[in-house]
């Protein structure tokens, strides 16, 4: 039996990417999942794939009323909920402040923040009630940006930021009866947006070719596939391992946080120093 065995979480941005990464994961760990998704289509591939393990809702995350309605989803479908992870999320695609028009600003900021904050604030009031009765935990899904500048552009980073802060909030508030804790991860080649007031609802950061741009200026010298990521947010909704921790957040980015000056790492050569045939190159 896996550790979330007749545990019920929720997910949002759950139709691809981490999102799906993370249901794939919960799912293999026992647990039931109500996947929250603006894609029917993308949906409605999980269902095929995971039966009756996976319920669905399609809707927006910056709509209360979505974020209810995917609550009362979990509770009417499994009879509880046990963890609710905010994961939907926009990128900027590292447009600076000085290089966006003016006019797209407003539009922008809305859009980005209503996603990536608002979108998180809304499910934590959606999901207290049930969560409290569960005495569960809320999962945020944060960033290497939350933490440093250069993962993102002016407005992605101040979002992330946001959520950083928003989570040690909650945690303040909602404790004792529910955990509050964030992921952060690093580079993922999947497949997230950016604003459609920016044009680039339709641009994928796959486009980027994370694995040639950014493994080589990362201490581990590689981007993580993106299910390597999921183990964190296991380790948060189980009540076993991280039954004492609340308003903190994993750190799992690779170690662009500890980059040195002028060089990536000190370390490169402990591997062929001591035998370990799998160096980064």
């Amino acid at each position: 039996m896996g550790v979330l065995s007749g545990e019920v979480a929720l997910v949002t941005g759950g139709g691809s990417g981490l999102g799906r990464a993370i249901i794939g994961r919960f799912v293999e760990e026992g647990a039931r999942v109500v996947a929250f998704d603006r894609s029917t289509e993308r949906l409605g591939a999980l269902r095929d794939e995971y039966g009756e393990a996976v319920a669905t809702h399609a809707g927006d995350v910056r709509s209360l009323e979505d974020n209810k309605a995917a609550v009362s989803l979990a509770v009417e479908r499994f009879g509880k909920l046990d963890c609710a992870i905010g994961n939907a999320g926009i990128w900027d695609y590292s447009v600076t402040l000085d290089e966006m028009p003016e006019e797209q600003l407003d539009g922008a900021f809305d859009e980005l923040f209503g996603v990536n904050v608002k979108g998180y604030l809304l499910l934590a009031k959606a999901a207290l009630s049930a969560l409290v009765r569960s005495r569960g935990s809320l999962v945020y899904t944060v960033s290497n940006a939350g933490f440093d500048p250069a993962g993102g552009g002016a407005l992605y980073t101040a979002s992330k930021h946001a959520v950083v802060g928003l989570i040690r909030q909650l945690a303040f508030e909602f404790a004792p009866a529910v955990r509050v804790n964030g992921v952060a991860p690093g580079p993922i080649d999947t497949d997230l947006r950016g604003p459609t007031a920016l044009g680039l609802s339709e641009t994928a950061i796959s486009s980027v070719d994370l694995p040639k741009v950014a493994a080589p200026v990362v201490p581990l010298g590689r981007v993580p596939a993106t299910p390597e990521y999921a183990g964190s947010y296991v380790y948060f909704a189980s009540r076993r391992d991280s039954a004492p921790a609340t308003g903190g957040v994993l750190i799992c980015e690779t170690g662009i946080g500890v980059r040195g000056i002028g060089v990536v790492s000190a370390g490169t050569g402990l591997a062929a120093k001591y035998g370990n045939g799998e160096a980064a190159s």
